[in-house]
């Protein structure tokens, strides 16, 4: 199933790339660069960081910054182009520091001004999650 969702977005299915997809998976939140350090204290940090921008650029994962400082990735929904009509809102737990995605909350459509071209957007709550309140 890892192997042929890694194929399914043209990446090549390598030791570590399943590992790392197996841990975005398995997360049930986002997950920084540095949560990942620590689940993997053999790989080094450069590695871990070309895998995450080979998911991102495949559009395999969508990177979320949630004001903390540091940039969190979670997997993106099936047939997700990570264009602003794909994007959902997320949530911030002040609490325990977790992120979480919504979904099947979409960010608000905005009337652009002419001329502009959105890339992204993004939208955080942050209060308590389940596990806080």
């Amino acid at each position: 199933m890892l192997e042929q969702k890694l194929e399914d977005r043209d990446i090549k299915p390598t030791a570590m790339r399943l590992l790392v997809l197996r841990k975005l998976v398995e997360s049930g939140a986002a997950i920084s660069l540095s949560d990942l350090e620590t689940k993997f204290e053999r790989a080094d940090k450069a590695t871990l960081y070309r895998t995450l921008k080979t998911f991102e650029d495949k559009k395999l994962i969508h990177s979320i910054d949630d004001g903390t400082g540091a940039v969190k990735y979670a997997l993106c929904e099936e047939g997700c182009e990570c264009e602003p009509q794909d994007q959902h809102i997320h949530f911030h737990c002040v609490g325990c520091g977790e992120t979480y995605c919504l979904t099947q909350s979409k960010i608000p459509q905005t009337n652009i001004p002419s001329g502009f071209k959105a890339a992204s957007a993004s939208m955080v709550y942050k209060g308590t999650c389940a596990n806080c309140s």
